[in-house]
């Protein structure tokens, strides 16, 4: 069997997918337990760009050398490819993470996680209003009502009167955040057809990495050096989240359709509403009526949207 065929098959693609979300879920509590681990107070802009660059750093450097040791020599950035490593990096660390970083610092763990569900959403309406890469169809056009709709949901509190939160601030920077990890998936398919895919995460990652450590040094950042193992045991196993998740997402982007990847991004917010609640202590946030139903139609939007891959094998 072919690799490509082997990377097709549901089963592979379940158990691959779910993998991706389960490490993406657990990447809100670890994120805001780093800010308080290494002392990082959530107005202090410069420094969370400086502790995001220094977790993709020195994820693209695990992602290289795990990578080179596979392939038994140094994986080098290919001929003609560093206009799409920028690129890529651009809009898959550089942006992506300075929105979700500085909004995850004005939100709660599972209101950020919630939200990240909408990349899905953002994925399909790329891959076929802006790249053509598949048509909309009518159940792609309900799932995303479905889906945006429970994003305006878990926005509404209930108690006391009905009032409508949101801010640019924290979530709209997460929606932001969204947007362009939506659009770095697609780049990703696009990009992989000329390059490895694992090249293009790891180098992406050192040089998103470099970019926003020199910025958040230039501008004044700091991070306390913690005399505790655990801390950064949790700096190593964030960077980890971001080489294996994107490296193995890449590779099913790249062998698979963007909708029938996108079906399992509903468990990212599943799993990061209940890592929030067990690690963060947000219980009843977790619990609310309207985040619940959030949850409920963001899954479902996605789901819809995606359905027609389901019973592949």
């Amino acid at each position: 069997m072919e690799k490509k065929d082997y990377l097709s098959r549901l089963p592979v693609v379940f158990l691959l997918a779910m993998l991706c979300c389960f490490l993406w879920g657990s990447a809100t509590p670890a994120i805001k337990i780093g800010y308080e681990t290494f002392g990082i107070a959530s107005s202090d802009t410069v420094s969370i760009i400086l502790f995001a660059g220094i977790r993709f750093f020195l994820a693209g450097i695990l992602v290289i050398i795990v990578q080179s040791v596979m392939a038994g020599h140094l994986i080098r950035p290919e001929k003609g490819s560093w206009p799409s490593i920028f690129k890529l990096s651009l809009a898959q660390t550089m942006v992506q993470y300075f929105c979700f970083y500085v909004g995850l610092a004005h939100t709660s763990g599972v209101t950020g996680t919630i939200l990240s569900g909408a990349s899905g959403f953002f994925s399909i309406l790329l891959a076929s209003l802006v790249f053509r890469y598949e048509s909309l169809t009518l159940p792609k056009i309900i799932g995303c009502v479905m889906g945006f709709g429970g994003l305006i949901v878990m926005n509404v509190s209930f108690s006391g009167g009905t009032v409508f939160h949101f801010s640019l601030a924290g979530e709209g920077l997460v929606l932001l955040s969204t947007i362009s990890l939506a659009l770095s998936g697609i780049l990703v398919k696009k990009y992989s057809a000329r390059f490895s895919v694992v090249m293009l995460s790891g180098y992406q990652f050192i040089v998103g990495g470099l970019v926003m450590i020199a910025v958040g040094l230039a501008l004044g950042g700091r991070i306390d050096l913690v005399p505790r193992f655990s801390a950064y045991v949790l700096l190593l196993y964030m960077a980890l989240i971001s080489a294996v998740a994107y490296s193995v997402w890449g590779i099913l982007m790249k062998n698979n359709p963007v909708s029938r990847v996108s079906i399992f991004n509903f468990m990212t917010p599943l799993f990061g509403v209940l890592l929030s609640a067990i690690f963060l202590g947000e219980v009843d946030q977790a619990l609310q009526l309207n985040k619940l139903l959030a949850l409920v139609l963001v899954s479902a939007g996605i789901y819809v949207v995606n359905r027609k891959y389901g019973d592949r094998g």
